[in-house]
């Protein structure tokens, strides 16, 4: 271990853990009453107006136990802090959204709701390009839908019982990632880097702040992050069918699924991971192909990579967009080549651990970020949680070696 690893490590294991508890729930307090009091996003100082309070009160509650020396109770403070800091606005905003605020949702909120209504009358969760361009120039941009169309199924509740604080996509969001947490933190082995694990799925204020403001991002992560505890414990089968559902809502999970793919084939469990991999993001397609082909490229591909009637506004100012917009085509050789550079490394050494590819998730997809023309700097929610997760992972061995499929059904 290097001497950061090591001074890592002393500094996590700290008085139990709750030296960096401390750290983690004091800077996140002043990190949402700065969003509170400053961001030019409503949603986003709505929501620091009440995480600030949350996130305070699990510092104090944490101070306490320093004082005491007793580090009990972590994982659940952590839970009980999501629900404060990630919950509880976000039903505050569906509530107020409801009541007719429109500053309380971001705009991905409302683009996944006109999917759910789209698919729910048409057959189809996408407008094609004539449509969009009949809508008035300044609405041309929410008739959009960036997103893989297993993500309509969050915007059916409202589509189908109408505006309700409980039809509002974010509240889907909300209980399908929590279903795939708990679910995951389950398989997890107990232990200091469970807690850690955790917090880097909830109370991180990156998460916490996009779950309770857009949180389309939110659910997906969940369910790649299941996928990599369901193939930590050898159930391949089920590690296929999460991150399948997460490549059927957002490109995004594409990555993991490749990662995934290749360590259930250096490891003998292909058989069980690829069907239910595979299956569900093409399944997911059958529907908007059916309808109208041309709307699905039209979404999916042509506004992505900016060929559409407007530009995304996904434009944070990492490394690939300053690039961008200096010399437009080295972005995308650089991003090109970064991708195959990490395929290669993939395939020259396959991860033969969850926790082994957790790790190349986590580096793969932060260098995309940093490379990519367009992007949001809430991706890096992405990145940072698969990275906190590799110790989790990497106190199970069920994917170390080869395993045959009926040894697997044996497990």
């Amino acid at each position: 271990m290097t001497k950061t690893g090591g001074l890592l490590v002393r500094i996590d294991r700290a008085a139990g853990g709750l030296a960096a508890d401390l750290g983690l729930y004091s800077l996140s307090a002043l990190f949402a009453l700065i969003t509170a009091l400053t961001s030019t996003l409503l949603p986003h100082r709505a929501w620091g107006a009440v995480a600030a309070w949350g996130y305070l009160i699990a510092a104090l509650v944490v101070a306490g136990q320093l004082m005491l020396r007793r580090p009990r109770a972590r994982e659940a403070i952590a839970w009980v802090t999501y629900a404060a800091v990630a919950l509880l606005p976000l039903v505050i905003q569906a509530v107020q959204r409801a009541g007719g605020r429109t500053d309380r949702a971001q705009e991905e909120v409302v683009v996944v709701e006109h999917m759910g209504e789209s698919l729910l009358h048409s057959g189809t969760p996408y407008l094609g390009r004539a449509e969009i361009a009949a809508l008035p120039l300044d609405e041309r941009l929410l008739g959009y839908r960036p997103y893989q169309p297993g993500m309509a199924i969050f915007g059916l509740p409202r589509a189908a019982a109408g505006d309700f604080w409980w039809t509002d996509a974010r509240i889907w969001f909300a209980i399908a990632t929590v279903v795939a947490l708990g679910v995951a933190v389950a398989l997890l082995a107990n232990g200091p880097h469970r807690v850690r694990a955790i917090q880097a799925a909830t109370v991180l204020p990156v998460t916490a702040l996009t779950l309770a403001t857009g949180g389309d991002d939110i659910p997906v992560l969940a369910l790649c992050l299941l996928a990599l505890a369901l193939a930590a414990t050898g159930r391949f089968g089920w590690s296929g069918a999460a991150v399948g559902a997460a490549a059927a809502c957002k490109l995004f999970a594409l990555p993991v699924l490749a990662v995934l793919a290749v360590l259930a084939i250096a490891t003998g469990n292909w058989r069980r991971f690829l069907p239910p991999a595979l299956g569900l993001p093409l399944l997911a397609l059958l529907p908007p192909l059916l309808a109208d082909p041309d709307a699905l490229v039209e979404n999916v591909l042509r506004f992505p990579l900016g060929h559409g009637l407007v530009t995304s506004p996904a434009q944070s100012p990492f490394p690939g967009y300053l690039i961008a917009q200096a010399v437009p085509f080295l972005a995308t050789a650089l991003l090109v080549a970064a991708a195959a550079v990490i395929g290669l490394l993939l395939l020259r050494r396959p991860p033969r651990t969850a926790a082994a590819a957790a790790l190349f998730c986590g580096f793969g997809l932060l260098t995309a970020i940093l490379l990519m023309p367009t992007t949001r700097f809430g991706y890096v929610l992405y990145p940072a949680a698969f990275l906190l997760w590799v110790a989790a992972l990497s106190n199970h061995t069920a994917t170390s070696a080869p395993r045959s499929d009926t040894a697997l059904y044996r497990h």
